[in-house]
């Protein structure tokens, strides 16, 4: 019994009757409290720094003297509620940089990210120069050059992926420039090539110039049809055929007009000539062009034209009569006679 009484909890009682445990209570507490230390101590744990302290400290009180029975770390004691918290162990904490070497660590790896964005846009535009780009001129060339009766085997498709990847890959502004540039030498050719050709067959070579270029735009705006909408349409505020039907009238037509107008008054002037649809083709291609053109010669436009002369004036109806009874005279002088007219009705002036 004394035995048992010696090993039992002494309690004391002051005079505010306040329990107060005996020493031997004390040291048993302890010792409960480091066995589930010990145990907590095998938990992997990570250090969160707190807003306000130095990276890698943690919110407490440094309680010297104490180590832990497994780690040897140190202890800490809550600052707000007293009580000891559960040791941690040093090599289980992984320390946050300071600020100056976050600082540093992000500054290196923006610049590791913007070399290897460089890197990979010079491969982009090197794979753009050596195999999207030669394989679209091999098509483009073929396609300006094609009869409009002929029938060219090209794979759109294939021509179409490789325009996908192209803007894809933000080379957009290449692409445009190394279409139109494509086109402006062979349009340099064209033109060269009809300055060489002799009156007797320029309106004739021109008109199958013209009508070559717009069946190949046909055949190429279409194919480009990515590019025109997010580049040509949404950056540049245009549109691909006009663009490259505005490149013919710059490098061919504006050079050849001065030569061709006067050429056109004269077939004009002599029927057949010149085939009517040539005539009709190249002046409404030409009008087609550059409106303007047809102040140069008002004449011959409103022959293939609607609203190419003023309106008509009620005071001028007597001068349009005249002017179609001396069409119908030289028609007529030139041989074309105006048939039977023993059916038609007698006028009232015969």
């Amino acid at each position: 019994m004394e035995a048992m009484e010696d090993d039992s909890l002494d309690v004391k009682d002051d005079h505010n009757h306040n329990y107060c445990a005996s020493s031997s209570s004390s040291s048993s507490s302890r010792k409960v409290r480091t066995y589930h230390s010990s145990q907590l101590s095998d938990v992997t744990t990570v250090c969160s720094p707190v807003s306000g302290a130095e990276p890698g400290a943690r919110r407490g009180k440094h309680r010297p003297g104490g180590s832990s029975s497994s780690s040897g770390g140190t202890k800490f004691v809550d600052s707000d509620s007293g009580s000891e918290s559960s040791e941690v162990s040093e090599t289980d904490c992984t320390a946050l940089p300071p600020p100056a070497a976050a600082a540093a660590t992000v500054e290196g790896k923006f610049s590791l990210d913007s070399t290897s964005k460089f890197l990979l846009n010079a491969m982009a535009v090197e794979d753009y120069q050596k195999n999207h780009w030669p394989n679209l001129e091999k098509v483009i060339d073929r396609l300006l050059i094609q009869n409009p009766s002929d029938h060219i085997s090209v794979s759109y498709a294939q021509i179409y992926s490789y325009i996908y990847k192209c803007v894809c890959q933000q080379h957009s502004e290449l692409l445009y420039n190394d279409l139109t540039s494509k086109i402006t030498n062979h349009l340099l050719r064209v033109s060269t090539r009809l300055q060489a050709s002799p009156p007797e067959t320029f309106i004739e070579n021109f008109n199958i110039a013209l009508t070559q270029y717009t069946t190949s735009l046909q055949c190429i705006v279409p194919v480009f049809m990515y590019l025109n909408k997010f580049y040509v349409e949404s950056k540049l505020n245009r549109d691909l055929k006009d663009d490259l039907m505005k490149l013919f009238a710059d490098h061919v037509a504006e050079k050849q007009v001065n030569k061709l107008l006067p050429l056109l008054i004269e077939a004009h002037s002599l029927p057949f000539k010149v085939q009517p649809s040539t005539m009709a083709s190249v002046v409404t291609g030409l009008y087609s062009l550059r409106p303007e053109w047809a102040q140069l010669a008002p004449a011959l436009f409103s022959g293939f034209i609607p609203q190419i002369n003023p309106p008509a004036v009620e005071s001028l109806l007597s001068d349009y009569a005249a002017h179609d009874q001396k069409l119908q005279m030289e028609l007529s002088m030139n041989g074309f006679p105006r048939g039977d007219q023993s059916r038609k009705r007698a006028s009232d002036d015969s």
